[in-house]
Order: C-alpha cells, then sequence, then structure tokens
C-alpha cells in the first residue's frame, strides 16, 4: 500500500468513525429525551418596571435679616466666641 492510499484510508475512516460517533450520541440524546418526557419550559414572569417620580422641590428665598435680628447674631458670636476661647485655657 502506498503512503497516498494510506493516508486516504486513514481519513475515510476517521469520517466513518466521526460519523458513527456522532448518530450514536444523537441516539442517546433522543433516548434521554423520551424518558424524560416533553420538555415543560417555565412561563417568563416580566417584571413591572416602577417609575419613579421626581419630587418637586420649592427654591427658597433667601431673607435678608433685619438689623435687630444682625444684631442678636453678632451679639451671640462674640459672646460665644470668648466663652469658649476661656473654657479652653
Amino acid at each position: 500500500m502506498s503512503h497516498a492510499s494510506m493516508l486516504k484510508a486513514r481519513r475515510k475512516r476517521q469520517k466513518t468513525l466521526k460519523l458513527i460517533h456522532t448518530a450514536d450520541k444523537q441516539a442517546k440524546r433522543l433516548a434521554e429525551e423520551a424518558r424524560r418526557g416533553p420538555a415543560v419550559k417555565k412561563e417568563k414572569v416580566k417584571k413591572e418596571r416602577v417609575k419613579k417620580e421626581k419630587v418637586k422641590v420649592e427654591k427658597v428665598k433667601k431673607v435678608k435679616l433685619s438689623k435687630e435680628e444682625l444684631g442678636r447674631q453678632e451679639a451671640k458670636n462674640k459672646g460665644g466666641g470668648t466663652a469658649k476661647k476661656s473654657t479652653a485655657s
């Protein structure tokens, strides 16, 4: 047998073995399916998407303090600042 014909025979044998192998696998797969019975698919349940509602935020306008309120704040800041310093030392 020449080398070329030997390679040709080898390729042919490989093809037939592969065909037999795949047919065997397919038969096993079909037998397994038949044994299990008809496939029951689960129904897909779509989750409802909840849309986020935008909360309207009202912008607060800054109000200018009156002279009396400004005076009270200054008094608080001056009095509170000295008290903190005296307790710290």
